[in-house]
């Protein structure tokens, strides 16, 4: 009997797909990065030489490896790292805790085990264009959304990674979003929305600073005037459509959703 051995991105694919699809949309759970690493190199204040190599996407789902931005240990500067998203804390048993942490609420951070150690010490930006939301609109329909900044400007998640050990394989870098109470514009849309920072507030956010004294005050809902949301296609819930049309303004045509349309 002659067996198969399919591609490793192939298998890749398929398990971030089933892995993605245990996930309600309604959380907040895709996001686009379509600034290429040159743009994003120089938003940060990173080198690009030093960054590791990454394509756009226009639809980050959970346990997907996305780049973060955060302080490197050694010198203090920023880097860029990869990371999975889906927060697995250094002391967490199995990966599979990640399934359970693609986001963190902000009235949690301080207090819940799974997150508290990391916004002490190992807070990050998560690159972004573009977050997605579904409006439910009955029991059956929900219509998909972009959000984005006026600007057009790229933007940053505040998000906070752990490197976790298992005992027979390297490191795994993990990372999770925070979210908060949504602003006038998300509100039409879901009950939460990511905390977005200013480029002003990097610094503070990714210094550890004293972490007895952690920046709280920014996890606030973004200036709902800097923001505008614009309905989507249905692709965007196949978690295998990966393609700038995902971003196109579409004539809101409620259906079913489902994650494999």
């Amino acid at each position: 009997m002659r067996v198969q051995v399919l591609p490793a991105e192939y298998v890749r694919s398929a398990c971030v797909t089933l892995i993605s699809s245990l996930y309600p949309v309604s959380m907040c759970g895709r996001f686009a990065r379509r600034s290429t690493q040159e743009v994003l190199a120089d938003w940060f204040g990173v080198a690009i030489e030093d960054m590791p190599w990454f394509a756009p996407t226009f639809n980050a789902a959970p346990q997907s490896t996305q780049p973060v931005v955060r302080l490197n240990r050694d010198t203090g500067t920023r880097e860029f790292a990869l990371a999975r998203w889906g927060l697995v804390p250094f002391w967490a048993k199995d990966a599979k805790f990640g399934y359970s942490t693609i986001n963190a609420r902000a009235e949690e951070v301080v207090s819940k085990p799974a997150y508290r150690e990391a916004f002490k010490k190992r807070r990050c930006l998560v690159p972004a264009d573009a977050f997605y939301e579904w409006q439910k609109l009955d029991a059956k329909a929900k219509r998909p959304y972009a959000i984005a900044l006026r600007s057009g400007e790229p933007y940053a998640f505040a998000g906070l990674w752990e490197s976790w050990k298992p005992k027979d394989a390297e490191p795994l870098e993990t990372f999770t979003i925070i979210t908060t109470d949504p602003n006038a514009v998300t509100e039409k849309l879901h009950d939460r929305m990511p905390v977005i920072l200013e480029p002003a507030d990097y610094n503070r956010w990714l210094d550890p600073g004293d972490p007895l004294r952690p920046p709280t005050d920014l996890l606030c809902p973004y200036p709902a005037e800097k923001m505008h949301a614009w309905p989507v296609g249905n692709r965007i819930g196949n978690v295998r459509n990966n393609d700038p049309h995902l971003l196109t303004p579409a004539q809101p045509e409620p259906e079913s959703h489902s994650l494999f349309d």
